[in-house]
């Protein structure tokens, strides 16, 4: 479940080349905070995942609310019921 929501949090990755430094600034717009910057766009992209799962793990370890993309939910709450 994590790699899906994972992989589909980076396809809505949005990239743009900074002309002040020429370094490749890449976020996911959705999740507040979620950035990354490299000099080149694998590396930013590299950093990005890196990033995002940090982000997952600080947020599952507090209970944070994480958006629903694509469907995919990974909120906590969605599982208490699955499991007896």
């Amino acid at each position: 479940m994590l790699s899906a929501y994972i992989q589909a949090a980076m396809a809505h990755a949005t990239e743009e080349r900074l002309e002040a430094s020429g370094q490749y600034y890449v976020e996911i717009p959705e999740l507040r905070g979620v950035w990354a910057a490299a000099d080149s766009p694998a590396a930013a992209r590299r950093e990005l995942q890196e990033v995002l799962e940090d982000w997952i793990e600080l947020g599952l370890a507090a209970h944070d609310q994480f958006p629903v993309i694509d469907g995919i939910d990974i909120n906590l709450e969605h599982f208490a019921g699955t499991h007896h």
